[in-house]
């Protein structure tokens, strides 16, 4: 596995890059392809670089008596089961090939997480540029053995793991075909921002040497400007027409304005981050000499004075010595008459 910049399509995703920034549609078309094709304009128009959607069958996830998960109960009918839930939701083959000429059409990238091998190999004969992995998925090695087996970029959320399972199936992966992206992420729907975490995505990019990003369920922007702040190079978030929409995501979406506002503030925050090397930018040199100041005598000295501190001051603007070499001309004679105020030059000195 490389933290190299990693291709995903027309992307490029590593240091130096942009941040990648998914708008994850998820099921949030509600199992109608028309809102599918508008969630995909909008995203564009939000300024995403990819809209992902999830590929499954809901009798290849769920049991048809699976209890729904609390936060599903809560935006949701309490008396229908996940499957029925999730039947709902589904996609058939036929609307992935409209959702993919919309995309292209659109000039968004299209990723969509898959929950079996069956759902992995329809999207790779979509032609798929990279699987997107649930939090709920990450511990399942046969499946992920099959989708590294792809030679595929793999996008790891890492939602209710330990560290100890993060560590593990990394070194599972270890050697596979297929580069890694490993996401911080909270699994609740909406999250709170201090279970965001984002320490635990610095340290897991720090300590196993992948490239990290943050998919995120906070109801606000500010985890994902600190996550870009502190080295995401991929950013997650669930994109909706309309929060007030039926359906167990909508709630804990951003609307096309708010996806805009973060799309705008994350490109923010990386013209913010600048160069790693400090230096001062051609602005600050510009106010150099008006801001900083030089050296300048106290009072009218004449030619062969021996200058001692009493003798010099400081005062803008930077048009003589400067105070670094405050204590080479201590001690030094003045090789003219210099009047109060007046800058000591270089060629003021006897040197």
């Amino acid at each position: 596995m490389s933290i190299d910049n990693i291709r995903i399509g027309d992307k490029l995703i590593g240091k130096g890059q942009p941040a990648f920034i998914i708008a994850e549609a998820g099921v949030n078309h509600n199992g109608d392809v028309a809102l599918a094709l508008n969630l995909i304009k909008e995203a564009k128009k939000a300024g995403a670089d990819c809209v992902k959607f999830q590929t499954f069958k809901a009798d290849r996830i769920v049991t048809q008596t699976s209890p729904k998960a609390s936060y599903q109960l809560k935006t949701t009918d309490k008396d229908e089961s996940q499957f029925d839930m999730l039947k709902q939701l589904e996609l058939s083959l036929e609307d992935y090939d409209l959702i993919l000429q919309e995309c292209e059409r659109q000039n968004i990238l299209f990723l969509s997480t898959p929950y079996n091998e069956e759902d992995a190999d329809f999207l790779n004969n979509l032609g798929v540029k990279a699987f997107k992995v649930a939090s709920g998925q990450f511990v399942e090695y046969p499946f992920l053995k099959y989708l590294a087996s792809f030679g595929k970029p793999l996008i790891l959320s890492t939602g209710m793991c330990t560290e100890e399972e993060v560590i593990q199936t990394m070194e599972f992966l270890r050697g596979v075909d297929s580069e890694i992206i490993l996401l911080q992420c909270t699994t609740n729907y909406p999250s709170l921002i201090e279970d965001s975490n984002i320490n635990a995505m610095v340290s897991m990019g720090r300590n196993l040497n992948v490239t990290i990003g943050y998919s995120d369920h906070v109801t606000n922007n500010y985890a994902c400007f600190s996550a870009v702040a502190l080295g995401a190079r991929v950013i997650e978030k669930h994109f909706t027409l309309d929060t007030s929409m039926p359906g167990p995501d909508h709630s804990s979406s951003l609307n096309p304005e708010q996806f805009k506002e973060l799309v705008e503030g994350v490109r923010q925050v990386e013209k913010s981050l600048g160069l790693e090397t400090k230096s001062p930018t051609e602005a600050e040199k510009k106010n150099t000499y008006g801001m900083r100041r030089s050296m300048i005598v106290n009072k009218d000295l004449r030619k062969g004075h021996t200058l001692g501190e009493d003798d010099i001051g400081f005062k803008r603007p930077m048009n003589g010595l400067s105070p670094t070499k405050y204590y080479e001309v201590i001690g030094k004679e003045l090789a003219c008459d210099i009047k109060t105020d007046e800058p000591i030059t270089q060629d003021a000195i006897e040197w």
